[in-house]
C-alpha cells in the first residue's frame, strides 16, 4: 500500500519552510543598506582612527593612541566643543519650546487648523542646505533685501560672532519648529480627552491641566524629541559651512566642521579626523543615554 501525504501537510512543511526564508528576504535590503552605509564605514573609521592616514600619500602603520591625542590637543577642539554645545543647548530650548506652543495652537479644532499645520511644516520640505543657500543670500550684505538697511546701520548678520550664531539659530528655527510641531501634536493627540474632561469637572484650570496632566504624559514624546534635537545640534555642519565657514575668526567652529577642515583643509590627515569622529561618537552614545534615563518614568527607573 503506497504512502501518501495529505495536501495540508504540504501546505504546513512549504509554509514552515518558506517563513524564515521569506523573513530574511524582507529583511535583506535594510541589512545591506545598514553594513554598506553603517557598520563598514564605522570598522573603517575605527581602522583610521588608530592609523597613521594622511589623506593623499604616505605611509599607513599603526600610531594608536597618538591620533587621540592630537585631536585632544587641537587649538580649536575645545573652542569648538563650547561653542557647539551653547549652539545645541539654545536650539534645543528654542525648537522644543516652540515646536509645543505651535502644537497646542494648531490641536484647537479652528477654521485655520489646517493652514496654521500646513504653513508651519511647510519649511520642513526645504533641504537644509537649500534653507542655508536662501538666508545666506538675504543675509548678504551686497545683494540681500537688507543691505540697504544694514549699511546704514553699520551691522551685518554674518559678520560678528553674536551676529552669526544668531542669524544660523534663527535659520534653523524657521527649518524646524514645524517638524517638531507635528511630532509634538501627535504625541497631545495621544493623550486621552477624557483625562482632560475629568480635570476640567474637577475645577482644574488651564496651567495646572498643562502643569499636571500635559506636560508629563508627553514624556515619551518629549524624550523623542529631545535625543533628535540634540543629536542634530551636535552634529551641525552644513548651516555653518555655507553661512559662515566657521567665521568670523573661527567663532563659530563646530566640532563636525573641525572634523571636516582636519581630514580635508589643513592637516589632510584623515587619522586624526576619525580618532576626532570616535570620541564624538562616544560622547554622543554617552549624551543619548543620559538624556533617556532622565526622561524615563518613575515607575520606570
Amino acid at each position: 500500500m503506497a504512502l501518501t501525504t495529505s495536501p495540508r501537510r504540504t501546505r504546513y512543511r512549504r509554509t514552515a519552510l518558506g517563513g524564515p526564508i521569506q523573513g530574511w528576504l524582507y529583511a535583506a535590503p535594510t541589512a545591506i543598506f545598514v553594513i554598506a552605509l553603517f557598520l563598514i564605514p564605522l570598522v573603517l573609521v575605527l581602522q583610521m582612527s588608530g592609523s597613521d592616514w594622511p589623506l593623499l600619500r604616505g605611509n599607513m602603520g599603526a600610531n594608536f593612541p597618538t591620533n587621540f591625542a592630537e585631536a585632544l590637543d587641537h587649538r580649536l577642539f575645545w573652542d569648538s566643543v563650547r561653542f557647539t554645545l551653547v549652539y545645541t543647548v539654545i536650539t534645543t530650548v528654542l525648537l522644543i519650546g516652540l515646536g509645543l506652543g505651535l502644537a497646542l495652537l494648531v490641536q484647537e479644532s479652528t477654521a485655520w487648523k489646517g493652514f496654521l499645520r500646513t504653513a508651519f511644516l511647510l519649511p520642513s520640505a526645504l533641504g537644509l542646505a537649500s534653507a542655508s543657500l536662501l538666508f545666506y543670500v538675504l543675509y548678504s550684505p551686497i545683494a540681500g533685501p537688507f543691505a540697504g538697511l544694514m549699511e546704514s546701520w553699520g551691522v551685518t548678520f554674518l559678520g560678528t560672532p553674536d551676529g552669526a550664531l544668531w542669524s544660523t539659530v534663527f535659520l534653523i528655527v524657521w527649518r524646524y519648529a514645524g517638524f517638531y510641531m507635528l511630532l509634538l501634536l501627535v504625541g497631545l493627540q495621544g493623550i486621552p480627552e477624557d483625562i482632560y474632561e475629568a480635570a476640567r469637572i474637577d475645577g482644574a484650570s488651564r496651567w495646572q491641566i498643562f502643569r499636571d496632566i500635559t506636560v508629563p504624559l508627553l514624556r515619551p514624546t518629549f524624550a523623542l524629541t529631545t535625543v533628535m534635537c540634540v543629536t542634530g545640534s551636535l552634529l551641525a555642519f552644513d548651516q555653518f559651512y555655507i553661512l559662515t565657514k566657521g567665521g568670523p575668526d573661527n567663532s563659530t567652529m563646530t566640532v563636525v566642521q573641525l572634523i571636516y577642515n582636519i581630514a580635508f583643509q589643513g592637516q589632510n590627515n584623515l587619522g586624526v579626523a576619525a580618532a576626532l569622529s570616535v570620541i564624538i561618537l562616544l560622547a554622543l552614545v554617552v549624551i543619548n543615554v543620559v538624556q533617556l534615563r532622565a526622561f524615563r518614568r518613575p515607575e520606570e527607573a
